[in-house]
C-alpha cells in the first residue's frame, strides 16, 4: 500500500478538476487528480463535446436537405448513422488524450480509482493508495436523475449515455424534459429524420431562459415537425419488444403514445455517496455539496466545485470554480468569488438558444425598473446573406443606471455571440459604452448593437 503526500488532492478530472489541478501547478502546488473513469470527466466524454460533435453532424443534414434555398442540388442525399457515432467517439477521445498530455505537461500526479476521505487531510483510494493532503478538492460531478417506474434500461429507455451511443437510428423518439440536454437531443434526432416528442411538465421549453425566448423556440421546434407537449406528465412507461407506450397526462386528459426509444432528461443528481462525507462537516442539500462562492465547505480543508454543488450546472462554471478555489487556497490577492449572474448559458439546438444575467420577469421581480431592447434576425445582413433569418436578439437594462442587467438571444451561432454581452456584464458597462462600441459590417454581431439603441428608441436598422 503507496503513501503520498501533496499540496492538492482533487477528487475528479472532469473540467473543474483537471483545470484546478493545472492552476494549482502553476502556482507551485505538487498536486493529484484522483479519477475513477477518463480525465475530462462526462464533458469531454459523454456532455459537452460528443454531443456537439452529433449536432454538427445534423446541421449538415439538414443543410443538405435545404440546398436547392441556396443553388445547389444533390441527388441520393444518406448518411451512414454508425459512421455518425463513431466521428463524435473520436473527438472525444481526442480531447480526453488532450488532458492527460495538459496533466503531464503540468506534472499533475494522475492516480486511477475512486477516493473517499479518510480522515483529515487522508483520502484512500480503492485501489490501496492513500492520499495526504492539506487541502482536497471534491469535484465529483454529477448523473442523470431517475424517477421510480421510469428507470432507463439501456436499450429502451435512454439516459445521455445511450442517446450518444445507439446501434441504429430511432424512427420515433420521446424526450422527457425539455431542458438544454432533453432540447439538444430532441433537436439532433429531429433534423436526422426522426419524429420527436419532447414532455415538459412546466408550462414552457427551456424553462430557464427568458420566457420571450422560449416561446420563440417552441414555435421554431413546430415548425421543424417537433411535437411539444407542455404542461405535461409521463404517468407510466410501458416497454415492449423494440418499443415503449408512454400514458401522457395533460390539460385534465390522458393518453398514449407508442415510440422506439425514450430519452430522460429530467435533471442530475450529484455524486455525493462513498465520498467518506459522514462525521465531517460538509453539507448536502438535494443531493448536491453545499460551498460559499469561494467553494469551502463546511469542513476545513475540504471545497467542493462544479455539478456536485450549486447550479448552473455547467462545465465553464466548474472550471471558473477551480481556479478561484485554487487561487483562493494559494492566497492569490484580488481573488473574485463567484458570481453566478455572470455565467453565460447555451443550448445547441437549432436555432441556438443563449443567455447571461437576468430575464426581465427576474429583472421586473428584483424590483427594477428596466428598458428592454430587442432586434430580430430577419432585419440583418449578414444573417440573410446567410439564410439564417431566424432568430431575435433581447437586451435588459436597469432604467436607471443603464446597467446591462441580462441579454438573451436566439438564432444562428448566438453561442458564440453570447460572450460579447459576457464581457459588458464582467466589464460592468452601461448601455453607454455599448453604443460607443463599433461592431463590424456586416456580422451576426451587429444585432447585440442594434439591440442595445432599440432598447434606448435609436434603433438604426428596424
Amino acid at each position: 500500500m503507496a503513501e503520498q503526500s501533496f499540496d492538492l488532492a482533487i477528487v475528479g478530472g472532469g473540467p473543474g478538476g483537471y483545470v484546478a489541478a493545472i492552476r494549482a501547478a502553476q502556482l507551485g502546488m505538487k498536486t493529484v487528480v484522483i479519477e475513477r473513469e477518463n480525465l475530462g470527466g462526462i464533458c469531454l466524454n459523454w456532455g459537452c463535446i460528443p454531443t456537439k460533435a452529433l449536432l454538427r453532424c445534423s446541421e449538415i443534414n439538414h443543410l443538405l436537405h435545404h440546398l436547392d434555398e441556396y443553388g445547389f442540388a444533390a441527388k441520393e442525399v444518406s448518411f451512414d448513422f454508425k459512421k455518425i457515432i463513431a466521428r463524435s467517439r473520436k473527438v472525444a477521445a481526442q480531447l480526453t488524450n488532450g488532458v492527460k498530455f495538459l496533466m503531464k505537461k503540468n506534472k499533475v500526479t494522475v492516480i486511477d480509482g475512486s477516493a473517499k476521505l479518510a480522515g483529515s487531510g487522508r483520502l484512500a483510494v480503492d485501489k490501496g493508495d492513500t492520499v495526504l493532503a492539506k487541502n482536497i478538492i471534491l469535484a465529483t460531478g454529477a448523473r442523470a436523475r431517475v424517477l421510480p417506474g421510469m428507470e432507463p434500461d439501456g436499450k429502451l429507455i435512454w439516459t445521455y449515455r445511450e442517446a450518444m451511443v445507439p446501434e441504429t437510428m430511432p424512427k420515433a423518439l420521446l424526450v422527457v424534459g425539455s431542458g438544454a440536454i432533453g432540447i439538444e437531443f430532441a433537436s439532433f434526432y429531429r433534423n436526422m429524420g426522426a419524429e420527436v416528442t419532447v414532455v415538459e411538465v412546466l408550462d414552457r421549453v427551456l424553462p430557464v431562459e427568458d420566457a420571450e425566448i422560449s416561446a420563440f423556440a417552441h414555435k421554431a421546434f413546430e415548425k421543424q415537425g417537433m411535437k411539444i407537449m407542455t404542461g405535461a406528465t409521463v404517468k407510466a412507461l410501458k416497454k415492449g419488444v423494440d418499443n415503449v407506450t408512454a400514458t401522457i397526462a395533460t390539460g385534465g386528459q390522458t393518453g398514449d403514445i407508442t415510440v422506439d426509444r425514450v430519452i430522460l432528461a429530467i435533471g442530475i443528481v450529484g455524486n455525493v455517496e462513498n465520498l467518506g462525507l459522514e462525521g465531517t462537516k460538509v453539507k448536502v442539500e438535494k443531493t448536491h455539496v453545499v460551498a460559499d462562492p469561494r467553494c469551502a465547505t463546511g469542513e476545513p480543508g475540504i471545497y467542493a466545485i462544479g455539478d456536485l454543488v450549486g447550479p448552473p450546472w455547467l462545465a465553464h462554471k466548474a472550471m471558473d470554480e477551480g481556479v478561484i478555489c485554487v487561487e483562493g487556497i494559494a492566497g492569490v490577492k484580488g481573488v473574485h468569488p463567484l458570481d453566478i449572474s455572470k455565467i453565460p448559458g447555451c443550448t445547441y439546438c437549432m436555432p441556438q438558444v443563449a443567455s447571461v444575467g437576468l430575464t426581465e420577469a427576474a429583472a421586473k421581480a428584483a424590483g427594477y425598473e428596466v428598458k428592454v431592447g430587442r432586434f430580430p434576425f430577419i432585419a440583418n445582413g449578414k444573417a440573410i446573406a446567410m439564410g439564417e433569418t431566424q432568430g431575435l436578439v433581447k437586451t435588459v437594462f436597469d432604467a436607471k443606471t443603464g446597467e446591462l442587467l441580462g441579454a438573451h438571444m436566439i438564432g444562428a451561432e448566438v453561442t458564440e455571440l453570447i460572450q460579447g454581452y459576457t464581457i459588458a456584464r464582467t466589464l460592468e458597462s452601461t448601455e453607454a459604452e455599448l453604443m460607443r462600441t463599433v461592431f463590424p459590417h456586416p456580422t451576426l454581431s451587429e444585432m447585440m448593437h442594434e439591440s442595445v439603441l432599440d432598447a434606448y428608441g435609436r434603433a438604426l436598422h428596424v
